[in-house]
């Protein structure tokens, strides 16, 4: 299993930061996160894509996973007018180009709050219909498009393997894909390893972290309470072959550097043990 550096708890320090850590630490990618200062995808689009294939090749340090900055403000496909979610989707196409002109395997999308004065039914709809056109334009691409669950914090919409699962057969194509990340299930008293019995061969990407019971704080491995030798240990029988980016978010903002080499030492030592 592949170790991910995530830069989102870097946007206070220069990018480059995150590239050279994640070489120094012992990472094998970066996720990067497309929020500015660092890579927003208009601004990759407008030539700061030259200065991160340039950190790329420096380091010898890929970018396997593309996440863009969409559940919140300005952009969130789930929430607003018709206009505001074609908006999105051409936003997040825009987000699919920039990760595939990367290398990384992957762009991420997770849907945000549908609303609260919205039914299930209109929420299931505008949720398929989106991420329908957006499968459709990753696979003109050949360039996958993985969706992530959420915490009941965020969404309303997806916030489990058995919603994902629901996804995936409604939307059909290889280039549509799931990740966990152990938080959502964590906070909602609910088990990570359903993700991969029903997702299946549709199960590729990971955020582990640490978790601590009511919160959605994304913890270093060994600060909270998940079992993590054993999850690790059950990951691995299920022959899961995927990416595993430590997500550390924007808890440890003000010190990114000394918790990225602490998260992926403790990490390595749970997977070796």
């Amino acid at each position: 299993m592949k170790i991910g550096l995530f830069t989102s708890g870097y946007q206070r320090n220069p990018l480059e930061h995150a590239f050279e850590d994640a070489k120094r630490f012992g990472y094998d990618y970066v996720e990067l996160w497309g929020g500015r200062p660092h890579g927003f995808a208009p601004d990759l689009k407008a030539g700061d894509l030259d200065v991160v294939k340039r950190l790329i090749q420096r380091y010898e340090m890929p970018v396997r996973g593309y996440t863009p900055e969409h559940n919140a403000y300005p952009y969130n496909f789930m929430l607003g007018s018709e206009s505001m979610r074609v908006d999105c989707v051409s936003y997040l196409k825009t987000c699919m180009d920039m990760g595939k002109a990367l290398g990384a395997e992957f762009t991420m999308i997770s849907p945000a709050h549908g609303g609260y004065y919205t039914t299930h039914e209109e929420m299931w709809g505008r949720l398929v219909r989106t991420v329908q056109e957006l499968a459709d334009y990753a696979d003109h691409l050949q360039h996958t498009l993985i969706v992530e669950a959420l915490t009941p914090f965020e969404t309303n919409v997806i916030k489990s393997p058995q919603e994902l699962s629901r996804l995936m057969k409604e939307v059909e194509t290889p280039y549509l894909a799931a990740m966990c990340d152990v938080v959502p299930p964590s906070v909602q008293g609910e088990s990570i390893m359903p993700y991969f019995s029903l997702l299946g061969e549709k199960m590729r990407h990971l955020h582990l972290v640490d978790a601590r019971p009511g919160e959605d704080t994304h913890y270093v491995p060994g600060d909270g309470i998940l079992p993590l030798k054993e999850l690790l240990a059950e990951i691995k029988t299920t022959g899961y072959e995927g990416t595993a980016t430590i997500e550390l978010v924007t808890n440890y903002i003000q010190e990114p550097r000394l918790h990225a080499r602490r998260a992926v030492e403790n990490l390595r030592r749970l997977m070796e043990e």
